[in-house]
Formats: C-alpha cells, structure tokens, sequence
C-alpha cells in the first residue's frame, strides 16, 4: 500500500515538473522567435535545476527544456523530464 501510494505521488509530482517546462519551453521559443532574452523568459517557469538550450534553423527558433525530477528524494530514480517547442522567426530576426 505504501509503495502505491509513493508510485502516485512520483507520478503527480513528475507531470508537474513537466507542466511547468512545457510553459517555460513555450514561452523561450516565442521569445527567441521575437529576438528577446529566452533564458529570461523561461526563468519563471524553470523547475529547480532546469536547463534551456536555444537553437534556429529552418526560420524557426525551437527551445529545449531539460528538468530532472526526484520528488521522492534518493527513494526513488531520478528521471530527466525534457519538453520541446517551437516557434516561426518573427520579420526581421536573424538566424
């Protein structure tokens, strides 16, 4: 019964890790698509630890968030959340 109970609170804690670094994924692509700071639009979102790589190809600005998640501390594995989004390259933003 315990370990049920511990299985679902790693699981509800993991999906809000991801939750919050597909919001901040979002919210870096359509910054670096408008030529802004991405690592400062992201910031709000950011789970603890989390990391924000930016790339442009194509016309499209596209951001990587990597989060690692262990809500249960050393019980538990430690899983790497990552969340992708992109975004077209606003007029006049180089890439």
């Amino acid at each position: 019964m315990v370990a049920v109970l511990a299985l679902g609170m790693w699981a509800i804690s993991t999906v809000g890790v991801k939750v919050r670094a597909i919001d901040a994924a979002n919210s870096a692509a359509i910054a670096a698509a408008r030529g802004e700071n991405a690592q400062a639009a992201a910031a709000a979102y950011l789970p603890d630890g989390a990391s924000v790589a930016i790339s442009q190809e194509a016309g499209l600005a596209r951001a990587t968030v990597t989060a690692p998640s262990r809500p249960l501390g050393p019980l538990a594995p430690s899983m790497d959340v990552t969340a992708v989004a992109t975004a077209p390259l606003e007029p006049g933003v180089a890439e």
